[in-house]
């Protein structure tokens, strides 16, 4: 088993130097009926700051976004489409609201997927990677290339935050 990623590793980096970097790490789910899923990150998105338009933050501390506003290590879910819960981890220190979205794993790509294939709800909203026993991650690598890109589903941001090259991609080696 490798180490589990601490709280601290959240907290030391901004999302969009988190977003590069959780990408090889593995997202561990373990099942109330004792299953354990465990794939590697190969798709983020980053969400950085209250002047970010694609964040929900730019609206401000509200009781949806006041967890995007802690300490990085917590889970932030949200439903969209009344049906997938995403699943964002938040970064950083307190009070500078930002996250990055998990868009794609080894075994599947899409948010939305990925919010299923884990069995994510409301009751993840805040869940402490460092100590829960259902979801963390661990450290872990995986050889490829970095692609970036624009975010995708943002275009209410307007041009200048929905083509910040904030979504990256690993791409795996051949």
């Amino acid at each position: 088993m490798s180490a589990r990623l601490s709280k601290l590793y959240f907290q030391q980096n901004d999302a969009v130097a988190l977003a590069k970097d959780l990408l090889g790490k593995t997202l561990v789910r373990k099942f109330a009926d004792g299953r354990e899923f465990r794939a590697q990150i190969t798709e983020t998105e980053a969400y950085f700051g209250p002047d970010d338009q694609a964040s929900h933050a730019s609206k401000g501390r509200t009781p949806r976004t006041e967890l995007m506003f802690g300490a990085g290590g917590t889970v932030y879910v949200y439903l969209i489409y009344g049906k997938y819960w995403l699943l964002n981890i938040v970064t950083g220190t307190e009070d500078l609201p930002e996250a990055v979205l998990i868009r794609g794993l080894t075994t599947v790509s899409g948010p939305g997927r990925i919010g299923n294939l884990l069995e994510l709800d409301r009751s993840f909203y805040g869940e402490d990677l460092d100590t829960s026993q259902r979801l963390w991650l661990e450290e872990s690598e995986l050889a490829g290339a970095l692609i970036t890109g624009p975010r995708v589903g943002v275009d209410y941001a307007g041009d200048e935050w929905r083509l910040k090259p904030w979504r990256f991609i690993l791409q795996e080696e051949i």
